[in-house]
C-alpha cells in the first residue's frame, strides 16, 4: 500500500535512501551519501510531500515530491524488480501533471526506468556537489 509519510517513517526511509543510493551510484563513494544523511533527515524530507510504499508493516520504498519535481525515488535493494517503482510513480503521476526530475547518466538502470515511465530528457547538467553529469527528465501527462 501506498500512503503518506509520517515521522516514524524517517529511519526506513532514511535506510532505503542511503542503501540505494550507494548500490546505485557506485561511482559516489559512500562516505559522500553517509554525509548527507542529516540533511535529508532534518531539510529535504521535512521540505517535501513524500509517500511511502508499505508492505507487512515494513517500508519498501519512498519517493519525494518538492513542487513539481520529483526529488527523490528509492526502493529497497532487497525488493528492487518487484514492481514496487512503477506502483510508487503510478501514484506520482495521479498527483501532478508535470514532473520534473533529476538522474546521474550513469544510473543507467534509473535512467532506463524513467523512459519506460515516459519522460524524456530535456537538458544535461553537471551536479554541484559530485561534478558528475546529471540528466534533467520531464514528463507531461
Amino acid at each position: 500500500m501506498i500512503r503518506e509519510f509520517v515521522a516514524s517513517d524517517m529511519d526506513s526511509v532514511l535506510r532505503i535512501w542511503l542503501e540505494s543510493s550507494v548500490k546505485a551510484h557506485d561511482f559516489v563513494d559512500r562516505a559522500f551519501w553517509e554525509s548527507k544523511l542529516d540533511d535529508m533527515r532534518n531539510i529535504y524530507i521535512p521540505a517535501s510531500e513524500t509517500y511511502v510504499y508499505e508492505s507487512g508493516r515494513e517500508v519498501k520504498g519512498f519517493f519525494s515530491l518538492h513542487g513539481d519535481t520529483l526529488a527523490a525515488m528509492f526502493v529497497a535493494p532487497g525488493c528492487q524488480g518487484e514492481g514496487i517503482g512503477q506502483q510508487l510513480m503510478t501514484k506520482v503521476k495521479s498527483l501532478r501533471k508535470r514532473i520534473t526530475l533529476g538522474v546521474y547518466k550513469e544510473n543507467e538502470q534509473a535512467v532506463e526506468f524513467y523512459k519506460r515511465c515516459g519522460f524524456q530528457e530535456v537538458s544535461e547538467r553537471r551536479d554541484s556537489h559530485i561534478g558528475y553529469a546529471e540528466l534533467v527528465m520531464q514528463l507531461h501527462s
